[in-house]
């Protein structure tokens, strides 16, 4: 073909002297080579939003060669709240509902962590009352379920397939009804307290556990249906995103994606808590080391918890009555209050207890509620296994009301570390998929 070249008039003419160009089709690997023959410049890019929690709050950075990642870098920051720092400044009781404000997608797991440091703290790890670590860990295994299915259902969103979504949130909402039954909200609940629970489990909530519990199992049939068969969602996930076991040891992986490698690491089973020793569950684990062994563990794990939480609503029935929080009076936060007519607030049967039946009750409840109690001075590191993976909390104490200092190990943070590995060489549709496979929460990863 002649280039044209435009004339005085304004209308094109053919340029004799002009170089010919020649258009033909032929196979990508065949153009891609031409380009790498020519040497065309690297192209750098920003890419994104393309993932719920990537809306403004996460840079990924990419260096491309045509369609292929030659680098990848992800910039953090963008969401960080100052929560560790504010603990400092607030009671230990009321640095629950800070820290459940971190990966608001597991709330409970960040409260529980929390709540287990100053326990050993305070040396009452094993007077909490058996009611309050039953209910502790039914909630904790709702909020994995939950979490698992935002990552399952707002990674099939991205890949297209809006109907995984919807139905991975239709069942997510099952688990928030048996939440909010309990503590009264949906989410940054402040539930978990230390020394137990904030109030106790009411008299439907046994028979609402075993209404959602088939509920949410044929929830997640119809995930595992709509995917793990699919050819096309099969194209996008096996062989994409790998990183095996030497690369998670290396850059301190847990969760989904470390049993995905083949490494059983639960720390439910490796140093169990709330009584988790006495459960019956698995922990299922893979090889293939791929986006799609992930998908698949987190549908197992989701299983495996539905037998958990079975087992909590037998429990509960068991210990009906039992107290859910500490009896020691100098660290008992108010428990189990009486809600008033409104179903706000508290009756006025539980604030003519507290105010006009003794002086000294209503002193004690004023300074426990502004002041807080004291925590023996020392440092304590203690971690559960979060839906994400290992969540720990380092916790110092000068001896005070107050945290001296508060620092969390969010599996998040970690687990991001990964992105180069699993994205470089790769092609750019391939980013969505690791993002969506190491399912971080920024909230958790800036703190």
């Amino acid at each position: 073909m002649t280039q044209t070249a435009p004339h005085a008039t304004g209308a094109f003419v053919e340029d004799p002297d002009a170089p010919e160009y020649s258009a033909y089709g032929g196979d990508w690997s065949d153009i891609a080579d031409e380009a790498a023959r020519l040497a065309q410049q690297r192209i750098v890019v920003n890419m994104g939003p393309q993932h719920p929690s990537t809306h403004g709050v996460l840079r990924v950075m990419l260096e491309l060669e045509g369609e292929v990642v030659t680098e990848t870098r992800a910039g953090i920051g963008y969401l960080h709240t100052g929560i560790e720092k504010n603990m400092e400044y607030r009671t230990w009781t009321q640095g629950v509902t800070f820290c459940t404000r971190m990966d608001y997608v597991a709330s409970m797991s960040q409260e529980a962590v929390y709540c287990m440091g100053i326990e050993k703290l305070l040396g009452i790890t094993d007077d909490v009352p058996e009611r309050a670590n039953i209910l502790r860990v039914l909630m904790l295994e709702l909020t994995r379920i939950g979490s698992h299915l935002v990552a399952i259902g707002t990674g099939g969103n991205e890949m297209g397939a809006t109907t995984v979504m919807t139905t991975a949130f239709i069942a997510r909402e099952d688990t928030f009804r048996v939440i909010e039954n309990i503590s009264g909200l949906r989410t940054n609940n402040a539930y978990i307290r230390p020394g137990g629970v904030a109030q106790d489990a009411p008299e439907d909530a046994v028979a609402l556990i075993r209404k959602v519990i088939p509920q949410i199992k044929q929830k997640l049939d119809e995930l595992a249906d709509l995917q793990l068969e699919n050819p096309i969602f099969k194209g996008r996930l096996k062989g994409v995103a790998n990183l095996d076991l030497a690369g998670c040891m290396a850059l301190g992986i847990t969760g989904p994606i470390l049993r995905s490698a083949g490494l059983p690491y639960d720390v439910r089973k490796a140093d169990p808590y709330f009584g988790y020793e006495t459960y019956d569950f698995q922990v299922p684990t893979s090889t293939d080391a791929d986006a799609y062994s992930r998908v698949v563990l987190r549908l197992e794990e989701c299983y495996e918890s539905l037998k958990i939480v079975a087992q909590c609503a037998d429990r509960l029935e068991q210990t009906e009555g039992q107290p859910v929080m500490v009896a020691d009076k100098k660290i008992a936060w108010p428990a189990q209050l009486s809600v008033g007519s409104d179903g706000q607030g508290n009756s006025l049967d539980h604030i003519r207890h507290i105010m006009g039946e003794s002086m000294e009750s209503l002193i004690h409840h004023f300074k426990l509620v502004t002041e807080g109690f004291k925590v023996p001075a020392g440092q304590v590191y203690s971690a559960i296994e979060g839906p994400k993976g290992l969540l720990g909390v380092h916790l110092v104490s000068d001896g005070g009301t107050k945290p001296w200092r508060a620092h969390f190990r969010d599996p998040g943070f970690n687990n991001l570390q990964a992105l180069g590995i699993l994205t470089e060489g790769g092609q750019v549709a391939d980013v969505v998929v690791a993002i969506a496979t190491i399912d971080m929460v920024l909230g958790g990863v800036d703190r």
